[in-house]
């Protein structure tokens, strides 16, 4: 039952700033009986304020609701400021500090001299306020301006309320524009899908229907093709061929198709976007493939060296570390000593890991420094297993930075703000990044700003993987355009080849035969038909033999399933694995968002790169080691603690860093026992369980099961129908992904442009 109670607030216990939810005792003006409160006079009430302050005088509508912790709390759904009702209400509120400037010897001077008539003459006359003593004119001022922008504040975010738009929605659209914000929205309420992160084409839709827009209107066809382009990137798409963009943006808008035309005319002029022959670029796509062009063909080019002498370091190499390189192997560490850019591919135990050891071992007896990263912390905690040196994540390796935008940044394209660029450069003699199948055009242009000419660049990566889940196809097109060296390994070694993973990945990649006959000690295939049968044996081997067999945590063996909806896919798979991995528990917190719960000991996963938020790294004793800001798309972590007083959890992710996630972010985190194979890209995993179960030709290909299949360490075991697995083996189309990066090599290559840029 819906209940409204007058007060004032006596004090916050908890404000998050981030999302303005606040829990605060509120003073009712007459006790509050029959509600099972402790004292009738304090009401704990919990819910959205803004600019709330201790002292200030509310009237709040909610419902009571039993907290286990902290007992009968108002859930407040809405709530007004009213004025104080007589002078000892006055000096409360003046008193409390709500009102900058003023404490409480000078909020008794005031009422003093004012009396009953104080908010009036502080809201109409404050410049009257300098007749007491102690404030001067422009004290007088100031005081009146906190007053007014407070004001104005709640007014803007009443109004905004009115159209629908939440309150966390509302706070980023005051941030961004302040008083003006109703202003803008008025005049052009798309202008929210342009310059404000959250806020798509389709709420800022909603928003101009409310307030009466022309389906036709110039600003609304704007914001829909701009939205368009904008889904194609998410696609993992650079442009869209201006015909294809013309019908999603007619099918959109339900306009006719010149008006789109004219606006993509407008667009182009105005550098919006950028139209190459039949390509249509969001002009910051463009603007990157052009440069990481230019910039990778800048740092290719002969070193003078000697190869013989190069041989002989190599061999020696050979001979310390107890190795033999096979020839391509040998050529990958000629071609890096030799080459401003090297690029290095090969699937699964072809030697990459040796080849970049030795690469590493042959630059550092020359006397240089060399870098490793990788996109992700998995994959850059792997590749620091593999070679014995540290690796970071790109991200890390660019100092990325708190907060803030880039003038380069497209919608559903930010590339971050980084320290490290052409101004403050990585410092180093050679960068290696493994794999570079992650890397879209937005890191590889961010990365390629902080390389120095003359650094030494090794791309490693296996081209048979997924491509980026970001827009652009850098490492196939870097190979396809012929502009850079490549060394392609395919040579199986000995101690690979008694691993079925291994070479039932390279059948699958060539499209040979794979005998699911389960003779196997690595690689199994159970026959099951239907989704309800492939998820009890998932649970059956998740719970019994399976952790036992590969020595593994159960968190730590990962299921893969190609799709993200539907019978046996992520989001059912996660909501089952939840309820019998980690069920309910009186000793275990937990926090509900829309449709998925979040407790204590989840495995959960961040789906969008994250600049801000901080993390920290400790040591023994909880000694605080490290700390920095940012977290990243497929950071995967578990969920340490649920606090329901602070209004966030704790979160210790893969790399060993712990946030304090705020519930205001939680539409950026999901659950992780199961995952897409596509966010599984460039981790590896003790075991890989893969759900086989019917699905649309352009996906299930011979890369997603690639993929999926050298995921796995020690063991692989697909469960479901044979028939799927061959099909998906035989199925070597892949979706065609649009991007240009080739062209623009070829381009500035043959033109030479690169050298002036």
């Amino acid at each position: 039952m819906m209940t409204t109670i007058e007060g004032y607030v006596d004090h916050i216990i908890f404000r998050n700033e981030t999302n303005a939810y606040t829990v605060l005792v509120l003073k009712p003006d007459e006790p509050v009986e029959d509600e099972g409160l402790e004292d009738p006079d304090e009401v704990t009430c919990v819910g959205v304020f803004l600019s709330v302050t201790a002292g200030e005088n509310l009237r709040v509508s909610g419902t009571f609701t039993m907290h286990e912790s902290f007992g009968m709390q108002l859930k407040v759904s809405s709530y007004e400021e009213i004025k104080p009702k007589d002078t000892q209400a006055l000096y409360r509120y003046l008193s409390s500090g709500a009102v900058k400037g003023i404490g409480e010897g000078l909020a008794k001077r005031i009422i003093d001299k004012f009396g009953d008539k104080t908010f009036e003459i502080m809201e109409i006359e404050p410049e009257r306020l300098a007749e007491v003593r102690g404030i001067s004119a422009r004290k007088a001022i100031a005081i009146a301006e906190d007053l007014r922008k407070k004001h104005d504040q709640r007014k803007v975010m009443l109004e905004l309320s009115k159209l629908n738009i939440t309150t966390g929605m509302s706070l980023k659209i005051y941030n961004k524009y302040g008083q003006a914000a109703m202003d803008v929205i008025k005049k052009n309420p798309y202008r929210l899908a342009e310059e404000i992160d959250g806020i798509g084409f389709k709420t800022a839709d909603d928003i101009a229907m409310a307030l009466g827009f022309a389906r036709n209107s110039e600003d609304r066809i704007r914001s829909g093709v701009l939205y368009v382009l904008g889904m194609a990137g998410a696609d993992g798409n650079t442009y869209m061929r201006r015909e294809e963009l013309v019908q999603e943006s007619e099918r959109l808008l339900a306009v006719d198709p010149d008006m789109v035309e004219s606006v993509i005319f407008d667009l182009t002029m105005n550098r919006k976007i950028k139209t190459v022959g039949d390509a249509v670029y969001l002009f910051p796509y463009y603007r990157m493939e052009e440069r990481t062009a230019a910039m990778m063909l800048t740092l290719t080019g002969r070193f003078q060296a000697d190869e013989s002498r190069i041989l002989k370091k190599i061999e020696k190499i050979e001979k310390d570390e107890g190795m033999t390189l096979d020839e391509n192997q040998r050529k990958a560490a000629v071609q890096a000593a030799e080459n401003g850019v090297l690029i290095l591919t090969g699937g699964p135990g072809t030697g990459k890991t040796t080849t970049i050891k030795t690469i590493i071992s042959y630059f550092e007896s020359e006397g240089m420094e060399v870098r490793l990263a990788a996109p992700t912390g998995r994959a850059a905690k792997r590749m620091t297993q593999a070679v014995g040196q540290e690796a970071q994540t790109i991200h890390r390796l660019l100092e990325v930075q708190k907060g803030g935008t880039t003038d380069d940044s497209a919608p559903g394209s930010n590339p971050g703000i980084f320290d490290r660029n052409e101004d403050n450069p990585i410092e180093g003699d050679v960068v290696i990044i493994d794999e570079m199948s992650m890397v879209d055009i937005t890191l590889m242009y961010s990365l390629l700003r902080a390389i120095p000419a003359g650094t030494r660049l090794v791309l490693v990566g296996d081209v048979d993987q997924l491509p980026s889940v970001g827009p652009g196809n850098v490492l196939k097109d870097l190979i396809n355009s012929g502009a850079f060296p490549v060394v392609t390994l395919t040579n199986i070694f000995r101690q690979a080849e008694t691993s079925d993973i291994v070479l039932n990945a390279h059948h699958i990649k060539n499209g040979e035969l794979v005998r699911l006959d389960n003779k196997s000690r690595d690689f199994f295939f159970l026959k099951r038909y239907d989704a309800d049968s492939i998820i009890s044996t998932i649970l059956s081997l998740l719970k019994t033999n399976l952790p036992a067999y590969v020595g593994a945590e159960v968190l730590d063996i990962q299921v893969l399933s190609p799709m993200r909806k539907g019978q046996a896919g992520v989001e059912r798979l996660n909501r089952v694995l939840q309820q019998q991995l980690n069920p309910p528990s009186g000793d275990r917190e937990e926090k509900k968002f829309g449709d998925v719960i979040f407790r204590e000991g989840d495995k959960v996963m961040q789906t969008r790169n994250d600049y801000d938020t901080t993390w920290r790294r400790y040591g023994r004793n909880h000694i605080l080691l490290e700390e920095g800001t940012g977290i990243f798309n497929g950071d995967c972590g578990i969920i340490r603690e649920v606090n329901e007083f602070s209004s966030d959890m704790l979160i210790e992710f893969d790399d060993g860093h712990f946030v304090e996630y705020p519930f205001s972010s939680l539409e950026n985190l999901s659950l992780a026992y199961a995952m897409t194979i596509h966010k599984s890209q460039g981790s590896e995993y003790p075991a890989v369980i893969v759900p086989l179960i019917a699905g649309p030709d352009v996906l299930y290909n011979r890369n997603l099961l690639y993929t999926a299949v050298t995921r796995a360490k020690k063991c692989v075991i697909l469960v479901g129908d044979e028939n799927v697995f061959y099909r998906m083996e035989k199925n070597d189309r892949q979706r065609l992904r649009l991007s240009g990066l080739v062209d623009r090599i070829r381009e500035q290559r043959e033109s030479g442009a690169y050298e002036s840029i």
